[in-house]
């Protein structure tokens, strides 16, 4: 017997759109305005997953440069018909307003692991597209979106027949449900003569949930269910949170399984906050009487330990191993970076053997070019360290280790220039005094404080470490061989989708990050980077 304990992919991984082709099963998920675009993770039996890829080239210029904090890439939706994965997903330019600004894409590729297809624009009606394959006919879906002040901003879902050659509509689009409730996330299955429509409901939040209709004609009229299949907006202490949208899978044994988003929000005086951003769950399904999916464990919550099948004996021919999605001068997955992919004019492995050379660039708060690298925080409880090298002659010189969510929250500790101490701030870094520091800095939407400064010796390696407890971060560096706090603890749940007052959907993060605000020269070197999450 085998046991997935969800999340089974964790930490920012939201959106997940799950397929089985032959003896693997691949997940894609939303990847927002972070690089790489659309990751792909596989498994054979439902319950280890490991990097398999990503979507390269699915921004056209690959750069999302000035899309805003959790525009970008949403909700891929991944399928296969036999011969061919196809991925269709929006960029999305606008958030916050009710002009989404959308492009849709379709890109095509026999291999998840190998070369897509330059991406082709559809036309797409809202974010959440999804294609469906019946009968040698291809079918869009959208959640169609009404920007007008007295129109319904979520305003059903709608299908549209595509050509499977030149993706050009065939006929007109038509509605196929409206409901009360938000409704998006449209996914198609057929199953004993019945077209199922699986639907993320209640937005994406601690109302989200996943609700099915059904008709015996693929544009409908669709019947709702009248229970939800998935939700926890009824139990606020269940442990997996945000449970939703969904995408069902069937098994070559007959089983049939969904994967879902779901959040571990740590509880605060202040409400929950789930710092770790929305994951990738799984779920045992079942049909009851009337044809209709249920959860297998009854009811509508989720389980944290689901048995799926064993996985098959190993291929004769295995798949390819998944391979780095950057030349080797640059990181690689787990890596990620913001807006574009990093290259060896920022980010530069072979410059020193051993370390990695940023170059500065724009500042923490930029929609545009940032020298940042970053990997996701998988758990509540984890410590990275770095050690790093640099001569900053000027405040607008820095580069240091950060906890990150968005470009208006996150911690960063930066190696810096300032005046000495005690004098005002009259342009002395020009005259060549001044000191090396390190500068503890707190961004959020209410603005940004320096909340500590400690000398350091210029010019030689410092090592930078944070330790991350469930609602605090302890940001300390190494001095004589002893780690010394710097600064109080912090509040690790401003990194979070729930804090302030706008739309946030990603996760939080440890980044290296450097920047020159004169004229992006300043360079900073950092190597024996560790990163630990451990569950509990």
């Amino acid at each position: 017997m085998t046991v997935a304990h969800n999340p089974v992919i964790r930490g920012f991984a939201p959106d997940p759109s799950l397929v089985r082709a032959g003896d693997w099963y691949y997940v894609a998920t939303s990847s927002f305005e972070w690089f790489p675009t659309i990751p792909v993770h596989r498994s054979r039996d439902l319950a280890h997953w490991e990097y398999a890829g990503h979507v390269r080239g699915a921004v056209p210029g690959d750069s999302l440069a000035g899309v805003p904090d959790s525009g970008g890439i949403w909700a891929p939706s991944l399928s296969w018909d036999g011969e061919r994965f196809w991925m269709v997903y929006s960029i999305v330019r606008s958030v916050g307003t009710r002009y989404f600004d959308l492009d849709t894409y379709v890109t095509t590729a026999t291999q998840v692991e190998g070369e897509w297809t330059a991406p082709r624009r559809v036309a797409g009606h809202g974010f959440d597209p999804a294609l469906f394959h019946h009968e040698g006919r291809l079918w869009l879906l959208n959640m169609q979106s009404d920007h007008r002040p007295s129109g319904q901003r979520f305003a059903g879902i709608v299908l549209t027949e595509l050509d499977r050659d030149t993706l050009t509509p065939l006929g007109d689009t038509r509605l196929l449900l409206q409901h009360e409730r938000l409704i998006e996330g449209p996914k198609l299955l057929y199953r004993d003569g019945w077209f199922h429509l699986v639907l993320a409901e209640g937005g994406t939040g601690f109302e989200h949930g996943v609700l099915t209709a059904r008709s015996r004609e693929i544009t409908g009229p669709y019947e709702l269910d009248s229970r939800p299949l998935l939700t926890t907006r009824d139990d606020p202490s269940h442990p997996l949170q945000k449970a939703g949208h969904a995408e069902l899978v069937q098994t070559p044994t007959g089983e049939w399984f969904l994967s879902h988003l779901t959040a571990r929000p740590l509880h605060t005086a202040k409400g929950p906050r789930c710092t770790l951003g929305r994951e990738t769950a799984i779920q045992a399904v079942t049909w009851d009487d009337d044809g209709r999916p249920r959860l297998r464990q009854g009811g509508w919550h989720p389980e944290i330990d689901v048995e799926v099948p064993d996985p098959p004996a190993p291929p004769a021919h295995p798949s390819p191993s998944p391979s780095p999605f950057l030349e080797a001068a640059t990181p690689s997955w787990p890596w990620s970076t913001l807006r574009g992919y990093p290259d060896p004019s920022w980010a530069d492995t072979s410059a020193r053997p051993g370390w990695i050379r940023l170059r500065g660039r724009q500042g923490p708060e930029s929609l545009w070019d940032q020298s940042l690298l970053a990997r996701r925080i998988t758990e509540h409880h984890a410590e990275a360290e770095v050690t790093i090298e640099a001569s900053p002659r000027t405040f607008t010189q820095a580069a240091g280790l950060a906890l990150w969510y968005n470009t208006e929250s996150f911690l960063t500790l930066d190696l810096t220039w300032a005046e000495s101490a005690g004098e005002p701030q009259r342009g002395q870094q020009w005259q060549g005094g001044g000191r090396t520091v390190l500068s503890l800095l707190e961004r959020d939407p209410e603005g940004t404080r320096q909340l500590a400064v400690v000398d350091v010796d210029a010019g030689t390696p410092v090592t930078l470490g944070v330790t991350v407890e469930g609602t605090d971060a302890q940001f300390w560096h190494v001095r004589n061989e002893t780690r010394t706090p710097i600064g109080p603890p912090l509040d690790m749940t401003r990194l979070s989708d729930d804090h302030g007052p706008k739309l946030r959907f990603t996760g939080s993060f440890v980044a290296l990050r450097a920047h020159d605000l004169v004229d992006a020269a300043f360079t900073a070197d950092f190597t024996d980077f560790r990163l630990t999450c451990t569950a509990g």
